[in-house]
């Protein structure tokens, strides 16, 4: 009886400890966002954000999504072929790249990056107090240093989708037509019938929406840590996991609503 008892205490405390921790994220994205309605508007810290993440992540995610095209376009190729249905292989690659791979690849891949960096800056400006001198001089850190980032990091996972898009179907059809033999202008004409303009935009609001939470939880992990060096470590591996799993979950409810 105790033993039960201690389970059932250990389960209330973890969900009442998940619960806190998604009310904070909550009320720090509330109160992040209700600054992006009064002025002033920090330009060159969105500047400065935008090109980090639109312009350096680039090299990271055009890379993972050419080679993930090219795997895909390979192992649909050993699959298909067990039925005959090596036909398939163009309209399964441009599908899963703008639907599923091409977003949830950039967003791992960003989050890794920048979600990283943004919880380490944060978290020295935090623990250093950096942070306070800012509202010491009339500045609130919010608006300075949370706001322009979750902006710019929503307005830039889009753009490198699109990239990862061309590049993971242009990395099929370089394997389709190089090394398993299809007709150029066939696997391009098998692509371009089954591509509905809802699988582009799918994909482009799923980014938006990665972006906006890899730049959450970067923010929250790195303004809410603590405890010297360690605890900015601690909170860069945090806002790593967070928006992972975040992206991960979101995923799969986006495409419900999209698709079901």
């Amino acid at each position: 009886m105790t033993a039960t008892l201690d389970f059932v205490a250990f389960i209330g405390r973890a969900v009442l400890a998940a619960l806190r921790v998604v009310g904070e994220v909550s009320l720090f994205a509330i109160e992040a966002l209700s600054h992006l309605l009064r002025p002033p508007f920090f330009w060159r810290q969105f500047t400065r954000h935008f090109v980090e993440v639109a312009y350096f992540s680039l090299p990271v995610v055009a890379l993972t999504a050419l080679f993930t095209g090219m795997v895909l376009a390979l192992q649909s190729y050993v699959g298909f072929a067990r039925f005959n249905a090596e036909s398939a292989i163009a309209s399964v690659v441009v599908l899963s790249v703008t639907r599923e791979l091409g977003p949830v690849l950039a967003g791992l891949m960003v989050a890794g990056r920048i979600g990283a960096a943004m919880a380490a800056e944060i978290g020295t400006m935090r623990v250093t107090d950096q942070v306070d001198a800012l509202t010491t001089l009339s500045t609130d850190p919010m608006k300075y240093l949370v706001a322009p980032r979750l902006v710019a990091a929503t307005l830039a996972m889009p753009l490198l989708v699109v990239v990862a898009d061309v590049l993971g179907v242009m990395g099929g059809y370089l394997i389709g037509t190089l090394k398993l033999g299809f007709v150029a202008e066939t696997y391009i004409v098998n692509s371009w019938s089954v591509l509905e303009p809802m699988d582009v935009i799918s994909g482009l609001v799923k980014a938006a929406v990665f972006g906006f939470v890899i730049a959450l939880m970067g923010c929250w992990c790195g303004y809410a840590s603590k405890g010297g060096a360690q605890g900015v470590g601690q909170a860069t591996t945090r806002a790593v996991v967070s928006a992972s799993i975040l992206i991960l979950a979101l995923d799969y409810a986006l495409t419900a609503a999209f698709f079901s």
